[in-house]
């Protein structure tokens, strides 16, 4: 979950975060859906498809830009991308 302290949602940041950016919200949604299709993972797998190159970046869904990691190590690099910011 994106908005998450100690284990428990912010639902009032998520939702003004989701009226702010609710345009996009769905497309991306959609990318990061047909991207775990095209790796063939299963609903309810402990592991998550990475960009590469991240969708906010210019990054695409093509196959060579698409791994299979754990969510643990998709959760690091998306901290350490956000940090950088």
């Amino acid at each position: 979950m994106p908005f998450q302290k100690n284990r428990k949602r912010d639902y009032k940041r998520e939702l003004a975060w989701e009226k702010a950016n609710g345009n996009t919200r769905v497309k991306d949604r959609a990318l990061r859906n047909s991207a775990r299709k095209k790796m063939k993972l299963k609903v309810g797998d402990s592991r998550e498809v990475d960009h590469k190159t991240p969708l906010v970046a210019g990054g695409t869904n093509d196959k060579k830009n698409l791994r299979i990691v754990s969510a643990k190590t998709n959760a690091r690099k998306e901290a350490n991308r956000k940090k950088a910011k």
